[in-house]
């Protein structure tokens, strides 16, 4: 299918920054009123509910040749929503909503070495390593010197270490999606869902017991989770890639954590450090410079 950038696609592609920057804000917020493990089984069951019903509507077949990966498919489904929504669910109870948007913005860093051992053909370059190289030390000014110390009076470094291994997950499940047989996206999000609502749920009955009753307030925050950072994404996820292409939808990695800091700054009126400013930039430039090559690609085919 050829890409075709148009006005549109750069709407859609702001309104899924903007809906993916919000999350971290919602989820700060949700937490005043529910445990993080089932703040996580919220979420995840009630975008594989209407995920399911809009795949079952289409009537299409999952796989679409007669080669089938079931393991790496749920595989990936449990490391793309419940490991990461969990991770950030719990890790954001210790750290800003600003923190958690702007760990997210390392993805795509992480992807590149991964996808280099196992996709082949993907292609470490000269850009690649700067960028890494650049992003590297602006996760770890993130992260600050006390991740390295021992202390027992606050639980900030192992919820940074959340966010960070959340941003680990989405990008292992990405490299794994990429390994996949030719699928339906529409039948791919719902049994990502499914896959990751089987595996949360049993967990957070595990470690926090049943579900708590929740007052009217969370039960909205909840919807709102999964109606729209969860359900709605993917589906703009789906139709940006399918018009615009891939490449052109890893442009939202910039937009997310400048929107996490603005709603946590802005609303959530959350402390900021210059730091967090300077790991950010790092980050971003980092990213800029490994997706050089392809950002003019994007550029290039916009301006024709």
């Amino acid at each position: 299918m050829e890409n075709n950038i148009t006005k549109i696609s750069w709407l859609l592609l702001t309104l899924l920054g903007l809906i993916w920057g919000s999350t971290f804000m919602i989820i700060e917020l949700a937490l005043d009123g529910i445990t993080p493990f089932w703040l996580a089984a919220a979420r995840i069951s009630i975008a594989a509910v209407i995920t399911n019903i809009i795949w079952l509507f289409s009537s299409r077949q999952l796989f679409l040749t007669q080669s089938k990966d079931w393991p790496t498919l749920i595989f990936s489904g449990v490391f793309a929503t419940a490991a990461p929504f969990i991770a950030l669910s719990w890790g954001q109870q210790y750290v800003t909503s600003a923190f958690a948007g702007i760990s997210m913005a390392s993805v795509a860093l992480l992807i590149l070495p991964l996808s280099y051992f196992f996709v082949v053909s993907e292609k470490i370059t000269t850009f690649t390593v700067l960028g890494m190289f650049f992003g590297f030390f602006g996760v770890v000014i993130l992260l600050g010197p006390e991740v390295f110390l021992t202390s027992k009076e606050t639980k900030e470094t192992y919820g940074r270490l959340a966010c960070l291994f959340a941003t680990f997950c989405y990008a292992t499940s990405a490299v794994l999606t990429k390994r996949l047989p030719a699928i339906d996206p529409i039948g791919l999000a719902a049994v990502s869902l499914t896959s990751g609502a089987m595996f949360v749920i049993p967990s957070a009955w595990l470690i926090e017991g049943a579900p708590p009753s929740v007052s009217k307030q969370t039960l909205i925050y909840l919807l709102i989770l999964g109606l729209f950072p969860t359900a709605a994404a993917t589906f703009l996820r789906i139709i940006i890639i399918r018009t615009a292409g891939p490449v052109f939808m890893t442009l939202t990695n910039f937009q997310v954590p400048l929107w996490s800091v603005f709603f946590s700054i802005i609303l959530l009126n959350e402390p900021f450090k210059i730091s967090m400013i300077i790991a950010l930039a790092l980050i971003l430039t980092g990213l800029a410079i490994s997706q050089m090559s392809e950002i003019k690609k994007v550029i290039k085919v916009n301006s024709l």
